[in-house]
């Protein structure tokens, strides 16, 4: 990045132009982008409000990439500094924000601003401050002249910034002529019709996938964490005839920047749950929470009737799946469950630690780049927990009888609810997938019955082939569809992605599906081969 020659174009036009140094160690090398040890540097300027102290503050943030990739958002960038600076109308502080190494500078940056550190990167912190941060904007172009722009919104963890910011820039972009897109989606005319009501559910389908995948789909996505509501915005240049230059583009950002300029409190009043079919219709959570519930419902029940079997057994009745055994041996305590549930929980927690722990002893015996090490280990546990030795209750006296394992499935099913509803109410995608899979197969789940039907449905239920399935379902809905091979590729990338997000940015996909939702998935498999 010109790091100098930003900084005197910056300190030209009449900013207070500051930098800021960072470098973070990746937990293994990150062979997409072929990096290892990052050291970049961020450089800033903020222009002071003329008409108001320094107390709250908006920033357009510009990532610098490798190239001339986004050459151009950098310099409508330093246009509209020069623009802005001329007028005597603001209120709040701007902050101009070119960072470098994409959400690697952008979350260095916002971690220093804030004066706090919640991953491992090292930076020498920001000289220069303004006020809290109302809004941000991140600007990415591909080229001079756009067709449309295609708007991301979804964060960290499956965060949303408030619909009021998405419906301002919509509002910006049919007054200028501008195309607007959502997931790479236009929208129909005919909304009413069945085709338009198919382009509307891949548009939703779409947005489910990428909030349940819990990674920022761009700059804005790290605002999120720290109550900054922000949108990043993309200039797509296709092969449609109507075009527009960067003037059409800068009066939007102007309108936008102005109207955020008259904030008088955070934007809080319109939504932060929600689900997009179109950018001018949204599902609020009012309406799809119930499909959820009726998902949950289903555990519901089904714990109300193991409960009932287990009060039956107080009074010496006996479940129809239970064997004929003496008093004692139906009765074998709580104990039963100590095996299982510790060597379960104990293969989420080697999932979780062992990858990156144990990734310079696999390239030290295995011809294994470090990333393939950590990929292959996660597979190699993944499948290991269903071969450990599961069966270590039957050494207690009644361990086999019917008891045993409807306690151990009502302990899984109560888990697994309120992982689902906490999940829910976090990141409703990711909650509702997990349950769309795993809640059919948790409740017919039991050691009676057509064994392997049951096994291949649980099997077909597990998150790592959730993940594979959502893959091959996003390819087909962005019409791209990829094969096996490449579906299998995309898999594995996805798998090793997952693991750094979590290590730079605090993701928590990787650890929720490690420690929560794949020692409950054993548990139900140890359920099915509990005799």
């Amino acid at each position: 990045m010109p790091v100098q020659w930003l900084e005197q174009t910056l300190w030209q036009l009449g900013l207070e132009v500051h930098r800021q140094s960072f470098s973070r160690t990746l937990p293994f090398p990150d062979e997409t982008r072929e990096r290892y040890m990052v050291h970049g540097t961020n450089v800033y300027g903020i222009l002071r409000a003329p008409r108001a102290a320094s107390t709250e503050a908006l920033v357009l943030s510009v990532p610098c990439s490798p190239g001339s990739q986004n050459n151009q958002a950098v310099g409508l960038m330093l246009a509209l500094a020069a623009y802005f600076r001329e007028q005597i109308y603001w209120a709040k502080d701007i902050i101009f924000l070119v960072t470098e190494h994409d959400l690697l500078g952008t979350e260095a940056w916002l971690e220093a601003y804030h004066d706090i550190n919640l991953t491992e990167v090292q930076s020498l912190g920001t000289p220069g401050r303004a006020g809290a941060i109302q809004a941000a904007i991140a600007l990415e172009l591909s080229s001079d002249v756009v067709t449309s722009f295609d708007v991301a919104v979804e964060g960290l963890n499956g965060q949303l910034p408030n619909l009021d910011l998405l419906n301002l820039f919509h509002a910006f972009c049919q007054k200028n002529g501008l195309l607007c897109t959502i997931q790479g989606k236009l929208p129909r005319s005919d909304w009413d019709s069945l085709p338009g009501y198919a382009h509307s559910l891949q548009t939703l389908a779409l947005m489910v996938l990428a909030q349940a995948s819990g990674r920022p789909r761009g700059d804005h996505g790290l605002f999120l964490r720290y109550r900054v509501q922000a949108l990043t915005l993309r200039g797509i240049n296709s092969f449609r005839q109507t075009k527009h230059g960067m003037a059409a583009i800068g009066r939007t950002l102007e309108g936008m920047f102005r109207k955020l300029n008259n904030l008088l409190e955070r934007l809080h009043q319109s939504y932060f749950f929600y689900l997009l079919p179109s950018l001018s219709r949204f599902v609020s959570i009012g309406l799809y929470m119930p499909a959820f519930g009726f998902l949950l419902l289903v555990l519901v029940l089904k714990i109300s009737f193991g409960w009932g079997w287990g009060w039956r057994w107080g009074t010496g009745r006996q479940h129809p799946s239970a064997t004929c055994l003496s008093p004692q041996e139906a009765r074998p305590g709580l104990l039963v469950l100590v095996p299982p549930v510790l060597i379960c929980e104990a293969a989420g927690l080697a999932l979780y630690l062992l990858p990156v722990l144990g990734q310079q002893v696999a390239t030290q015996h295995f011809p294994v780049s470090e990333a393939e090490a950590v990929v292959l280990t996660i597979i190699a546990i993944y499948v290991a927990g269903m071969a450990l030795p599961h069966n270590t209750h039957r050494v207690l006296p009644g361990a086999g009888a019917a008891r045993g394992w409807l306690t151990l499935k009502l302990v899984a099913l109560v888990a697994l609810a309120l992982v689902l509803v906490a999940l829910a109410l976090l990141n409703f995608s990711l909650g509702f997938l997990l349950a769309a899979t795993m809640v059919p197969a948790a409740a017919a789940v039991q050691p009676n019955g057509p064994k392997v039907l049951l096994a291949v449905v649980l099997v077909l239920a597990t998150p790592a082939v959730t993940l594979l399935l959502c893959i091959f379902l996003e390819r087909e809905l962005l019409e791209v569809p990829a094969g096996a091979g490449e579906g299998w590729q995309l898999f594995l990338a996805a798998l090793g992605e997952g693991l750094l997000q979590h290590h730079l940015y605090g993701s928590c996909l990787c650890p929720l599906l490690a420690l929560g939702v794949y020692p409950l998935w054993l548990l139900l498999w140890n359920v099915l081969f509990w005799k």
